[in-house]
C-alpha cells in the first residue's frame, strides 16, 4: 500500500488515509449525521436563507403542485411522464432521438448497476484524466461484481488494455469531481476503440454533461459514440433533486434498469419527476454565474492563503487535503500529528458549517468521497454567506481553530461526531 506525504497508509478503495477517527464508511456516516445536526442548529439560529451550499449540488425539488398530485402517483404517473422524461434527457445530453432514458436514485447507483450489468466477469477498463482516479462507485461496483478495475489515462493505455484484458465494459469519466478533464478528441477515440473491441462504452458524465459544453465549448455527452451516459440531476447548474439520469441505447440501458430494480436503486416517481423538471429548467446562464462566483471565491482565498496551496477549477477553488494539512501544521507550529488529512479537512468543514452555514463536501460528502477542500458555490451561495472575503475568512479561521486543537482527539471526536 502507498502512503501520503505524512507517512499515513492510503486506503486504495478511496484514495486517502483513513485515520483513527474516520476509519471507514460507518464513521463517515456518523460524521454526516453530525453535520445534519450542526446544520439544523445553524438554521435555528440564522434561518434557512443563510445556508450557503458550496458543494456544487443544489438539491432542490422543482416539481409543481400539479406534478405532486398527478405525475408523482406511483402506479400511473411514470406512464404519464415517461416520454416527456425521455425527450428531456435526449435534449439535455445531445442524443439523436432514439435513445431510452431512466432515473436512478443516485448517479453512484447508476454506475454500480452498470458495472454489475455489463462487466461480464471481466476486468472493468476505466479511463480517467491523468493525475486523478475513478469515482469510488466504479471500484465498489467492480468489487460487488468480483472483477478488478484497470485504470488508464490515455489512448495508448485504452488500446493496450483492450488487447490484453479483453474487457466487456469501458467506463469513461470525461470530468472528475476534482474537475480534471479529458479532451474531446480522447473521449471520441477511446469510445470508438471500445466499441470496435466489443465493449459496452459507458460515460460517467456527472459534471461533464454541462461543464464541457457550456464552459469549454465541448461536445454533448451522446455525441461521442458511447452506448450509455449518466449525469447528475443536481450538479453544475442543475437544481436537483439528487438523482442520476441514464440515457442511451435501449439494449445497453435495459439490463442496467433491471439490475438497479433488483437492488432497489431505481428512482421512484417523485424523484424521477423532479429530475425531469431539473433537466427542463437548465439554462447555461445558471452554470456561467456559478462559475463566476467560484472565481471570485478563488481570488479571495488566494489573497487570504496565497497561491501555493490554492488551485482553481472552472467552478471554484480547491485545496488538496495534504496541502491543507501542511498549512494547519504550520499554523500549529508542529512538524507532525496523529491526525490524518481527511480528519483535518472534515474538522475545517464542520467549523465552517457551524459558524457560517457553509455546506461543503467535507461535512456532507458521502462515504468514500473526495476529502480535499473544494468550494463550488451554487447559485447565490457566496452572497448568502456575506461575500467571497467572508467565506475565505471563515475557512482561514476554521484552519486556525483546527490547528489549535490538532492533537486533541477528544475535541475532534466531539466536533466530528458530537460525542465526548
Amino acid at each position: 500500500m502507498s502512503t501520503d506525504r505524512f507517512g499515513n497508509m492510503i486506503d486504495p478503495g478511496v484514495g486517502y488515509a483513513r485515520g483513527v477517527l474516520l476509519q471507514g464508511s460507518a464513521d463517515e456516516v456518523r460524521r454526516l449525521a453530525r453535520a445534519g445536526r450542526v446544520a439544523a442548529e445553524f438554521v435555528a439560529r440564522q434561518g434557512i436563507e443563510k445556508i450557503a451550499i458550496c458543494t456544487g449540488n443544489l438539491r432542490f425539488y422543482p416539481a409543481s403542485p400539479e406534478d405532486l398530485s398527478v405525475l408523482c402517483e406511483e402506479w400511473v404517473g411514470p406512464g404519464l411522464f415517461g416520454e416527456e422524461l425521455r425527450q428531456a434527457a435526449i435534449t439535455h445530453l445531445g442524443g439523436q432521438g432514439g435513445e431510452a432514458a431512466a432515473v436512478v436514485n443516485r448517479t453512484s447507483a447508476g454506475i454500480v448497476a452498470t458495472v454489475l450489468a455489463h462487466a461480464g466477469g471481466k476486468p472493468v477498463l476505466s479511463l480517467v484524466p491523468a493525475g486523478d482516479r475513478s469515482h469510488a462507485s466504479v471500484m465498489r461496483g467492480a468489487k460487488l461484481a468480483n472483477v478488478p478495475v484497470k485504470e488508464v489515462h490515455d489512448l495508448d493505455g485504452v488500446e493496450t488494455a483492450l488487447a490484453s484484458d479483453t474487457p466487456a465494459l469501458l467506463v469513461i469519466t470525461p470530468v472528475t469531481s476534482e474537475l480534471a478533464m479529458l479532451s474531446d478528441e480522447l473521449i471520441r477515440a477511446a469510445a470508438a476503440s471500445g466499441k470496435a473491441a466489443g465493449c459496452v462504452v459507458f460515460m460517467d458524465d456527472a459534471y461533464g454533461a454541462r461543464f464541457r459544453p457550456v464552459l469549454h465549448g465541448g461536445g454533448t455527452s451522446l455525441s461521442f459514440g458511447a452506448d450509455l451516459v449518466v449525469t447528475n440531476a443536481d450538479k453544475a447548474g442543475l437544481s436537483g433533486p439528487r438523482a442520476g439520469v441514464l440515457c442511451g441505447d435501449p439494449a445497453a440501458l435495459v439490463p442496467v434498469q433491471a439490475k438497479a430494480s433488483e437492488l432497489g436503486m431505481e428512482a421512484r416517481a417523485p424523484v424521477a419527476v423532479g429530475a425531469m423538471r431539473s433537466l427542463q429548467g437548465f439554462t447555461p446562464d445558471l452554470l456561467i454565474q456559478e462559475a463566476q462566483d467560484g472565481q471570485d471565491l478563488a481570488a479571495a482565498l488566494e489573497e487570504a492563503l496565497g497561491t501555493q496551496c490554492v488551485s482553481r477549477s472552472a467552478l471554484g477553488p480547491k485545496i488538496d487535503e495534504q496541502d491543507a494539512m501542511e498549512t494547519v501544521l504550520e499554523m500549529a507550529g508542529k512538524a507532525e500529528t496523529a491526525r490524518v488529512p481527511a480528519e483535518v479537512t472534515a474538522a475545517i468543514g464542520m467549523l465552517m458549517l457551524r459558524d457560517k452555514g457553509i455546506v461543503t463536501v467535507n461535512t456532507h460528502g458521502q462515504p468514500g468521497g473526495r476529502v480535499s477542500i473544494r468550494l463550488k458555490p451554487t447559485s447565490g451561495a457566496v452572497a448568502r454567506a456575506g461575500g467571497a472575503a467572508e467565506v475565505a475568512g471563515c475557512l482561514v479561521t476554521a484552519m486556525k481553530e483546527t490547528a489549535a486543537h490538532l492533537d486533541d482527539a477528544a475535541w475532534f471526536t466531539n466536533l466530528l461526531f458530537g460525542e465526548g
